[in-house]
């Protein structure tokens, strides 16, 4: 008497991946994740290597990820993913105080993102 198996939430030709915490506002994430976005694969990761932002190497990272997961876990050819969807989330905010004159306060706060790549498989027009 367990549950009944969840039925998988992407399609079959898809796979996806995840990182939180990432310490960052979700601003200049999303940024980032919107220079991908429907782009190839491999002109993805060729696009991130090459960026100048700081937080191109864990967009990237997550990317490989979705593509690692798509080829061990869903038997997905890697020459055919495109980036189907790249989506940004707010996460926890960090609240710090930095003193100011005469006695007031200046509030500071340190976002934090999540990022989520979703990789599908297309089949080439023949």
């Amino acid at each position: 008497m367990s549950k009944p198996k969840t039925k998988r939430a992407l399609g079959d030709n898809e796979a996806k991946a995840v990182t939180r915490s990432i310490r960052i506002s979700p601003r200049k994430l999303n940024e980032v994740a919107a220079e991908i976005r429907g782009m190839k694969v491999s002109k993805a990761l060729a696009q991130l290597t090459f960026s100048r932002r700081r937080i191109a190497k864990d967009v990237k990272k997550t990317l490989e990820s979705a593509i690692a997961n798509a080829e061990n876990n869903h038997d997905l050819d890697i020459n055919n993913l495109v980036v189907a969807e790249a989506w940004v989330g707010k996460n926890l905010v960090m609240k710090r105080w930095m003193p100011g004159a005469r006695g007031r306060v200046g509030r500071i706060e340190k976002f934090f993102s999540e990022l989520t790549i979703i990789v599908r498989e297309v089949k080439e027009a023949a």
